[in-house]
């Protein structure tokens, strides 16, 4: 299908409090579960993309399968979305090109602040709950969470 990478995640880069937990979860937890015991490839700003390269972030994302967008009450609040936010609205919504995976990592309540398009895709597919404690251990990819996560990844690609 001409694609490189299973998922393009995405998830707010403000430097707050509870930004460390996400940076974890992005960084660590995610790439642990579904890269090394799962089998998928996922691109990962900050880690696949290095900040100032614009276009790459676009060709990336069209190179994806699905897109993860980490959902947080500071992404809520932002009112400015980032680059790979409209770019993945676009492809999500507009080209209908990409499947989106809706990762709510604390409890958000009301959905109504979101932007229009967020929550149209919430009432599309609604999000999967992550419900641990952030500086527990993780979950077992075993776990309900986990199932749903890769219930909506595609199938892994064989690398030959």
């Amino acid at each position: 299908d001409g694609k490189i990478y299973d998922a393009y995640v995405i998830y707010p880069k403000r430097q707050t409090s509870e930004a460390n937990f996400v940076e974890y979860f992005v960084y660590q937890i995610l790439p642990d579960v579904l890269e090394n015991e799962c089998g998928y490839k996922l691109c990962i700003y900050g880690r696949d993309i290095c900040p100032g390269e614009g276009n790459a972030i676009e060709k990336r994302i069209q190179k994806s399968r699905r897109l993860i967008i980490i959902l947080t009450l500071q992404s809520i609040r932002c009112e400015d979305l980032a680059y790979d936010q409209h770019i993945a609205f676009y492809n999500a919504l507009i080209q209908n090109d990409t499947k989106v995976i809706l990762l709510e990592m604390e409890a958000i309540g009301s959905y109504e602040k979101l932007q229009e398009s967020l929550r149209y895709i919430i009432k599309q597919q609604g999000t999967i709950k992550w419900k641990e404690m952030p500086t527990g251990p993780p979950q077992s990819s075993s776990s309900k969470f986990w199932k749903h996560v890769r219930y909506h990844m595609p199938l892994p690609q064989k690398t030959s």
